[in-house]
C-alpha cells in the first residue's frame, strides 16, 4: 500500500474562497484603498498613512497567496479560478492605492527624508522609502497606470494564467496513462534511459502541440514589459536589478564568475556521461541518477531527517519545521490539476506560511522540501516586521532555502557509506548545475527575447533556436537539447518580475557563501544567521552581505563559493 502523503490545510487563513471571512477581506481592503486616498487627498500625517498602506499590503498579499495556494493545487477549479479573478479584481483598488502612496512620498519627500533621517521616527524605513521614491520617479502618469493596471488582468496575467494551464492540463498517453508535461518531466529522474527519453520525446510532443499557444502567451508577457518599461523609462533589466536590490556591478561579477566556470561543470557532466556509459549526454540524461538503485525516502524518513538535521544547527529552524510538519503546512502529493515544482507562501494576516511540493521519495524531494521550509523560516523571521521592512527581493529570497539545503546535505553527507555519499555529491552537483549553468542558459535566453521581441513577435521556431543556441553556449556539447524548454518554464511568463532566473543563481551562491562563514564563528553563527535574515526587508542585498562580512561586487567572493563545488567535482571524479 502506498504512502498516503498530505495536503496542507489552509483554514485557519479564510475557512474557504466562499467564506464571510474570506469575502469580507476583499471588501475591508478595497475599504482602506479608499480611505488611503482620502487621506492622501488631505496630506495626512505621513506616519498615519505609511501605517495605513502597509495594513493594505498585508491584507492583499495574504489574500493573493490564498488564492494562488488554492488554484496551484486544483487548476481545474471553478471556485479556486473565481478567487483569483476575485484577487485579480482586487489588484486594481490595490494598484492605484499604490501609484497614490508613491506619488504622495513624491509630493513629500523633504517630510519624507526628515522622518527616515538618522534619530527620526521613520529612520529603519531610510532604504525601503528611498527605494520607493526612485520608483515613483519612474511612474507614467496615475491615469496611464491605472489603465496599465486593468489592462494587465486581461492581458499579460491572463497570458501567465494559461501557461500554467497548458502545463498542469494538457495530456498525452504514456504508459497507459494520460500524462500532463509535469508528470513527464518527473520521468528525467529515471535510472531507464529508454523511458527518460520516450518521456521526453513525449513532452516534445504534447509541447509541439500547444506550441503556438505557448508562444502566444511569451510574446504576449514580454511585448506589455518592453512597453510598459519604455514608458516608465526603464531599461528590460534594470527595471529587474532595482526589484533585486542590486547594481550592475554586483550582476556582472555573478554571471562573469559563472561564465569562468562553465569548464568545471563541463567536466563534471563528461564524468557523468562515462558513468553513464555514453559519449555524450542528452538533455534527458541531466538529472538521471549514477546508480540503479537509487536511496528512497518515505514521507515519514523526510521528516525526521530534516528535523534532526535542522536541530544540529538551529533549534529555532527545527521547532519551526517541527509546527509545519505537524500542523499541515504541507501538500505534498503529486496529483491531477497540481501544478508542478514546489513554493513556499506567506500569509502576513495570519502570520503563518505554506509549502506546495511534489513528494517522489527522492533525495531530491527531500532537499526539496528543506528548501522550501528554509523560505518559511525566513518567513517567520521577517514576520513580525512591517509589510515596507519585510518584503525581501528575489536575490535574497534564495538564501536561506539554499542554505537549508545545505545543512541537509552535510547530514546525509556525514551519515553516509561511500556509495551513497557520490550518490549525494552527485545530486549536489546535478542541482548546482540546473542553478548555475541552466539559469545562465536562462538569463541568456530571456535577455535575447526581449531584444528581439522589442522588433517584432517572435515564431514558435525563434524561440525554439534561441533556446538551443543558449543551451550549447552554456552546457556545451549534448547530442540532444530541449527546444521548447521555453515552454515548461513558467517564471518566463511572470508579469511583474522579468529575469526571474539570475538570482537563483546569486542565492545558491550567496548562501555557501555564508554558510562558509559558520566554522569562522562558531556558537555565535546560527544567531548571527537569523539577524540576517531579519535584514533582508529593510537593506541593500549589498549591505545585507556586509553584515556577515561577505563583499558581493567582488568576483572573488563569488569564485570562494564556486570553489567549494570545484572540491565536490573532484570528489566525484576521484570516486568513479
Amino acid at each position: 500500500m502506498s504512502e498516503q502523503l498530505p495536503h496542507w490545510s489552509l483554514e485557519e487563513i479564510y475557512p474557504g474562497p466562499e467564506s464571510k471571512e474570506y469575502l469580507d477581506a476583499i471588501e475591508s481592503c478595497k475599504a482602506r484603498c479608499a480611505e488611503l486616498e482620502k487621506d492622501i487627498k488631505e496630506n495626512k500625517d505621513v506616519v498615519e498613512i505609511i501605517k495605513m498602506y502597509e495594513s493594505i499590503l498585508d491584507t492583499y498579499e495574504t489574500l493573493n497567496a490564498y488564492s494562488y495556494a488554492l488554484l496551484s493545487v486544483a487548476t481545474d477549479d471553478p471556485k479556486s479560478l473565481k478567487s483569483v479573478n476575485q484577487v485579480s479584481e482586487l489588484s486594481l483598488y490595490v494598484n492605484k492605492a499604490n501609484v497614490d502612496f508613491l506619488n504622495f512620498l513624491g509630493e513629500n519627500e523633504d517630510r519624507v527624508k526628515a522622518l527616515t533621517s538618522e534619530g527620526g521616527e521613520l529612520s529603519e524605513y531610510n532604504y525601503v522609502l528611498s527605494e520607493l521614491l526612485i520608483q515613483n520617479s519612474h511612474l507614467m502618469s496615475k491615469e496611464k497606470e491605472e489603465l496599465a493596471s486593468d489592462l494587465n488582468r486581461s492581458g499579460s496575467e491572463a497570458f501567465s494564467r494559461l501557461q500554467e494551464a497548458l502545463a498542469s492540463s494538457t495530456t498525452v498517453e504514456y504508459q497507459n496513462k494520460k500524462q500532463t508535461v509535469t508528470d513527464l518531466r518527473s520521468f528525467a529522474f529515471s535510472p531507464d534511459r529508454k523511458i527518460r527519453k520516450e518521456a521526453f520525446d513525449k513532452e516534445l510532443e504534447v509541447l509541439t502541440n500547444n506550441k503556438v499557444a505557448y508562444a502566444a502567451a511569451l510574446n504576449g508577457v514580454k511585448g506589455a514589459t518592453i512597453t510598459l518599461n519604455k514608458n516608465r523609462k526603464y531599461e528590460n533589466l534594470e527595471a529587474s536589478l532595482s526589484a533585486a536590490r542590486i547594481d550592475r556591478e554586483v550582476l556582472d561579477a555573478l554571471i562573469s564568475t559563472l561564465e569562468d566556470n562553465l569548464p568545471m561543470f563541463r567536466k563534471y557532466l563528461k564524468k557523468k556521461a562515462e558513468i553513464l556509459g555514453l559519449d555524450e549526454l542528452a538533455f534527458y540524461d541531466i538529472m538521471a541518477p549514477i546508480t540503479s538503485e537509487p536511496k528512497k525516502y518515505s514521507y515519514e524518513e523526510a521528516k525526521d531527517f530534516i528535523l534532526k538535521q535542522f536541530g544540529s544547527f538551529s533549534s529555532k529552524m527545527k521547532d519551526f519545521a517541527q509546527n509545519a510538519f505537524e500542523n499541515n503546512w504541507i501538500d505534498a502529493e503529486p496529483r491531477s490539476g497540481k501544478i508542478g515544482g514546489a513554493y513556499d507562501t506567506a500569509f502576513p494576516d495570519a502570520g503563518v506560511s505554506r509549502v506546495m511540493c511534489n513528494f517522489d521519495g527522492t533525495y531530491n524531494g527531500v532537499s526539496t522540501i528543506a528548501h522550501e521550509l528554509g523560505h518559511g523560516y525566513h518567513d517567520s523571521v521577517v514576520m513580525p516586521y512591517s509589510s515596507l521592512l519585510r518584503t525581501y527581493p528575489m536575490t535574497l529570497a534564495e538564501t536561506a532555502s539554499i542554505f537549508s539545503e545545505t545543512i541537509v546535505l552535510q547530514g546525509a553527507l556525514s551519515e553516509a557509506d561511500d556509495k551513497e555519499k557520490t550518490a549525494l555529491i552527485e545530486t549536489f552537483l546535478q542541482d548546482t548545475t540546473q542553478v548555475c549553468v541552466d539559469i545562465l542558459c536562462r538569463f541568456y535566453f530571456e535577455r535575447e527575447v526581449f531584444e528581439r521581441r522589442a522588433e517584432s513577435e517572435l515564431t514558435p521556431s525563434d524561440f525554439n533556436d534561441i533556446m538551443v543556441e543558449c543551451q550549447k553556449k552554456t552546457y556545451g556539447e549534448l547530442s540532444e537539447y530541449h527546444p521548447l524548454m521555453w515552454a515548461v518554464k513558467g517564471h518566463y511568463y511572470i508579469p511583474d518580475f522579468s529575469f526571474y532566473n539570475y538570482p537563483y543563481a546569486f542565492g545558491q551562491l550567496f548562501a555557501l557563501g555564508v554558510y562558509a562563514q559558520k566554522d569562522k564563528m562558531g556558537d555565535s553563527f546560527a544567531e548571527k544567521y537569523r539577524e540576517l535574515l531579519s535584514l533582508t526587508g529593510s537593506n541593500s542585498a549589498r549591505d545585507v552581505a556586509a553584515s556577515i562580512g561577505c563583499d558581493i561586487s567582488s568576483k572573488d567572493f563569488w569564485q570562494s563559493a564556486l570553489n567549494t563545488v570545484e572540491t565536490y567535482v573532484k570528489d566525484f571524479i576521484d570516486a568513479n
